[in-house]
């Protein structure tokens, strides 16, 4: 079982960026960012691989969000940029033990989640 603490959310205003950290203890092959709207399922933002360092992005983080490992301070973060109000939710971070094998990832391969992070965004 992964340990996994979100952290670096906030409320800002739209157009602001933020940047979201995920601390990671113990063995994992993908790292993604969820988001869960009110009302709305789950959904994944972003997911990176441990061995081969292959990101993937939804079309609604494309350009926008962006991803990278410090394997040093096993840490995951997720730069947010051009925050929108849609992008309001609460952010979670989640660990597979498989790769990127299906576009988009497939949700139920996550095992392992985080507490999650709130951002919200105003218009």
């Amino acid at each position: 079982q992964v340990q996994l603490v979100e952290s670096g959310g906030g409320s800002v205003q739209a157009g602001d960026s933020l940047r979201l950290s995920c601390v990671a203890s113990g063995l994992w092959n993908t790292l993604g960012w969820f988001r869960q709207a009110p009302g709305k399922e789950r959904e994944i933002v972003t997911a990176i691989t441990w061995g081969d360092n292959k990101v993937y992005y939804a079309d609604s983080a494309r350009g926008r969000f962006t991803t990278s490992r410090d394997d040093a301070r096993k840490t995951v973060s997720l730069q947010m940029s051009s925050l929108r109000p849609e992008d309001t939710a609460v952010y979670y971070c989640a660990t597979s033990l498989k790769s990127l094998y299906r576009i988009p990832p497939f949700i139920g391969d996550f095992r392992s989640w985080g507490q999650g992070t709130q951002v919200t965004v105003s218009s």
